[in-house]
């Protein structure tokens, strides 16, 4: 894949092959196809700083992903962060906002920052950091409004998630801006790290362990979820249909 039309017919056939398996990996591939044509409509209206330097980005970005479940789906090895996420995806005990973070733990806690300096190669790091930002700025926006609509496919969500205090809110505190604060700071040691497979696989096995954060928030949380899991009885393809309409109406 070597342009964003590319990397948008292959979220598309992703999207199509979860929903035809009836696979909760759909849920994340949803959000960041949407990512994806947000950005595409981005750069075609010329709202980044470099547009075309951006479709680098976003094309190598994507791919990890990409990989990473293609891998996932022939058996092989990926990174400890997507493969927390993927076997998540197994287990129908997770509810969807669950799922979306998992996704989005792996791939800008970890695979954000890697693109980043794949993209700007010899350049400094620093002169792709606002359009950095505004590709986090796109995701964070899609993720604020699901939660915001989040009653349309768990209506006891907003009702239940009162009753989580302390350390277990880390559900529904995961932040963008945090991982993407760290995510950058990952790109500047990554940058300059002389043994850049060891740094990959020392980031790596970080963000493996929030996402078993993700999957295993507290006791009280724990329950507080198998109620709003009730809720998400629908197949997974009807909660991709509903999940789908709402992040398009979203952007």
């Amino acid at each position: 894949m070597k342009t964003i039309a590319a990397v948008i017919l292959r979220m598309d056939q992703i999207v199509a092959e979860c929903h035809q398996k009836q696979s909760r990996l759909g849920y994340f591939a949803i959000l960041y196809r949407q990512v994806t044509v947000r950005v595409a409509e981005g750069i075609s209206q010329g709202e980044f700083e470099d547009n075309p330097r951006m479709e680098v980005l976003d094309v190598i970005f994507a791919k990890r992903f990409i990989d990473a479940y293609e891998a996932y789906k022939k058996g092989k090895s990926t990174t400890l962060s997507w493969e927390r996420a993927f076997e998540a995806a197994r287990n129908g005990k997770h509810i969807i906002l669950q799922h979306l973070l998992l996704g989005i733990n792996a791939h800008i806690n970890l695979d954000l920052g890697i693109a980043a300096v794949e993209t700007v190669g010899d350049q400094p790091l620093t002169s792709i950091k606002n359009d950095f930002d505004k590709i986090n700025a796109v995701l964070s926006e899609l993720v604020d409004g699901v939660k915001t609509n989040i009653g349309k496919l768990s209506p006891v969500f907003n009702f239940l998630i009162r009753f989580a205090k302390g350390r277990d809110e880390i559900l529904v505190n995961f932040s963008i801006q945090l991982a993407r604060d760290g995510a950058w700071k990952f790109a500047q040691s990554y940058e300059i790290a002389d043994d850049k497979i060891k740094s990959i696989k020392l980031r790596d096995q970080i963000i493996a362990g929030l996402a078993e954060g993700l999957i295993n928030p507290g006791k009280r949380l724990s329950r507080i979820i198998s109620l709003i899991s009730l809720t998400e009885w629908r197949s997974v393809a009807s909660n991709m249909n509903q999940l789908d309409a709402v992040i398009k109406k979203i952007n």
